[in-house]
């Protein structure tokens, strides 16, 4: 068969949804670029147009427009012959060359098996996506092709490509909701990288598919005959399971072959949405339906736009999973995003809520993009929302939002707006107080509280589950720290800068840039921030700025300078992310106070008198003398060892003396005890020395206590 007619054959299929004009234009996109790629060969020894011919019959399969189509017949053209992308432009028009040439970038990324290369890549994809869906259409077919026509590459290159295939392509095509083609795109990928178990699961389930023929057709006649008893239109089909889905259920759902086969299922496809709901009568007055199996996505769509109704039956002695859907359902959940343009002319409410949820989804990929600070943690965000399996749940007004399963109340509120989920303090789950870190469950109501002046937890990163949440908490806190460490570090130069007689605002610009320089720094601002992280000596960049040499680098600090003869810096007890209170000495407002730089992790405060600061006279001279603020209201965690005779009622009269005090319990330890005497590990929360006093006096008046004392390990 000739070129030509090849060409005509495709003409003749878009004839059926596209007018003249535009067919000629996909026409002539066709010849232009058979004459650029003249010469040129496929591994396979075809002629090498056969290649973007075959990738614009797999787009007018889909039914894509023409511009599309056109891309499809030039992508290869800027790579392979070096045309530039004016030359398109000029023949073609801009749209079709930026199409053009966003397919070649996508072709020009190698995902190479080293995950930084492949994540860059993936952040290149991510803005082709968001400027125009297209591309990642047109770059689906080119692989799908690609992957049936991998036979003559060499086995490493196979290998890779479909590694690449399984791992970036076909969950896109899954999130764009195009199953048949992420299904064909899984198949090809799994036969190619395991030829072996792909073999053995195919023969498999000829087998099987020979000797159950009999059962299926008997379900299916019944079926068939219950939807004419009711008069309602509906076509059956038999729905096939793939290899690569069969042999991840083996693998990952640990389940033997013949129970996943054992299942009989069948799609029956309809006129209308109100059919849909008549034709599920139907089959459950015919067989019983197994509970908790029935799953209604036409009333609440996928994030991906797939509808249909699933419900599992238990009939003639086995499972029979059935999907109800009507045409255009069917058409959506084969085609995704693709079937937007098969219904352009006559737009209806599926199709659009479809592109809006894809446009959403590509907005969400943007806004982490911006956020992550570097691409592996882009692609960590991003495979987690590659990869969803949905629960659905509503905002207090009956608004229904789609989530990954496990996902939290700080998922939930991150999805609604960022600004929520950062000012995010509790919320109500069904109107009842619930906890933040609690997996939500499908149909339930949440409702999230908000403070002004709230912060994300740190602690929130070890539970939420999607992308967006985890790239916003991690995004906040870095810039909280980044904050923080600047304050800190300025803190603790002014107070090194005051021992050697000098002010941080007398110091020239031109000796802050040498000392910059000396120190290997970007910034005056990131050798602040460096000291306020612990990981330089506030007293070493102080004695450079001072000296009037950058190099003057003399260990041992003046004498003066943290001896304690300057002012102390003032805490107040609440400064975030890099002001840490030892875990060993539990130091409490009203202490005597040091503070030690940890390296990377900015200041721990220490009571003076433990056991665990530096002995020698050098490391005493680096700590940082330090003083309470007068107005401290934040509570501080002290345990207490109290020896006590054992009576009934004393554990209660304890707690009982603390609440008077208005202290707090966090715990209560029983350590050690005989038949008269025990010793109690009581841990509270107090706000300073004087209320400490006052609880442990309120607790020494309880006759049965015979000695109390602070614990300091």
């Amino acid at each position: 068969m000739s070129a030509e007619a090849t060409v005509e054959g495709l003409a003749r299929e878009l004839s059926s949804y596209l007018d003249t004009t535009r067919i000629n234009q996909v026409r002539r996109a066709y010849y232009y670029a058979e004459q650029a790629h003249e010469g040129q060969m496929r591994k396979s020894g075809d002629r090498y147009i056969t290649h973007p011919l075959a990738v614009a019959h797999i787009l007018a399969d889909l039914r894509l427009d023409h511009q599309s189509l056109m891309a499809a017949m030039l992508h290869d053209v800027i790579e392979d012959t070096g045309i530039p992308k004016d030359a398109l432009a000029e023949q073609f028009g801009d749209d079709v060359a930026e199409l053009v040439d966003g397919v070649s970038k996508l072709t020009q990324i190698e995902f190479r098996s080293r995950a930084e290369a492949q994540a860059e890549n993936f952040q290149k994809m991510t803005l082709a996506m968001a400027r125009d869906i297209r591309v990642i259409l047109v770059k689906l077919a080119d692989r799908l092709h690609n992957m049936r026509t991998l036979g003559p590459m060499p086995y490493e290159k196979r290998q890779r490509i479909a590694t690449e295939t399984l791992d970036i392509y076909a969950p896109i095509a899954n999130r764009l909701g195009m199953h048949s083609i992420c299904t064909e795109l899984e198949d090809l990928g799994f036969t190619s990288l395991y030829p072996m178990r792909s073999r053995y699961i195919s023969k498999a389930v000829d087998k099987l598919r020979g000797s159950h023929r009999e059962i299926i057709e008997d379900i299916r006649g019944k079926l068939q005959e219950k939807l004419e008893e009711r008069g309602l239109p509906g076509r059956i089909l038999g729905r096939e399971k793939h290899l690569n889905s069969i042999y991840n259920k083996m693998k990952f759902k640990q389940k033997s072959f013949h129970e996943i086969m054992d299942v009989y299922a069948f799609r029956i496809i309809t006129d209308t949405e109100d059919d849909c709901y008549r034709i599920l009568g139907a089959v459950h007055s015919l067989y019983k339906p197994l509970p908790g199996r029935f799953k209604d996505y036409i009333a609440m769509p996928k994030a991906n736009g797939y509808q249909s109704i699933h419900t599992t039956l238990f009939g003639m002695h086995v499972n029979i999973e059935i999907q109800i859907r009507t045409e255009e359902m069917e058409h959506i959940a084969n085609n995704g995003i693709a079937a937007h343009w098969m219904y352009k002319n006559e737009p209806s409410s599926v199709t659009s809520a479809n592109q809006a949820r894809v446009d959403r989804w590509v907005k969400g990929l943007m806004e982490m993009r911006e956020r992550a600070d570097d691409s592996m943690e882009f692609i960590e965000h991003v495979k987690v929302d590659l990869f969803p399996d949905e629960i659905y749940v509503f905002t207090p007004k009956g608004r229904i939002m789609e989530l990954p399963s496990g996902a939290t109340p700080v998922d939930f509120a991150y999805a609604i707006h960022t600004d929520i989920g950062n000012a995010t303090v509790a919320c109500r789950i069904n109107r009842n107080l619930g906890s933040l870190s609690q997996p939500l469950q499908s149909g339930q109501t949440v409702e999230i509280i908000t403070a002004p002046g709230a912060r994300p937890n740190p602690a929130w990163l070890s539970f939420v589950v999607t992308g967006k949440a985890r790239s916003s908490i991690r995004h906040v806190l870095k810039s909280q720290k980044r904050a923080e460490s600047l304050e800190l570090g300025r803190t603790l130069l002014k107070k090194s800068l005051k021992g050697f007689g000098a002010k941080l605002s007398e110091i020239s610009d031109a000796q802050k840039q040498a000392v910059v320089n000396h120190n290997q720094v970007n910034s005056f601002d990131d050798l602040i921030s460096d000291i306020g992280l612990g990981n330089r000596m506030a007293y070493l960049v102080a004695r450079q700025l001072a000296s009037g040499s950058e190099v003057a680098e003399a260990i041992e600090a003046p004498r003066d300078i943290e001896g304690g003869n300057h002012s102390p810096v003032t805490i107040r007890g609440t400064e975030g992310l890099l002001v840490r209170f030892a875990s060993c000495c539990k130091p409490i407002p009203g202490d005597p106070v040091v503070g030690v730089m940890d390296s990377g992790k900015g200041m721990v405060i220490h009571s003076d008198t433990c056991s665990r600061l530096p002995e020698d006279d050098e490391g005493r001279a680096r700590l940082t003398h330090l003083k309470w603020a007068k107005d401290i209201t934040d509570e501080f965690s002290v345990e207490l060892r109290v020896e006590l005779e054992r009576q009934r009622g004393v554990i209660a009269e304890m707690a009982n003396a603390v609440a008077m005090a208005d202290g707090n319990i966090e715990r209560i330890n029983v350590e050690e005890q005989n038949a008269r005497f025990g010793v109690v590990s009581l841990v509270v929360h107090v706000n300073g020395r004087r209320h400490l006093a006052r609880v442990m006096r309120r607790i020494r008046n309880i006759r049965a206590i015979t000695h109390i004392s602070r614990v300091r390990h």
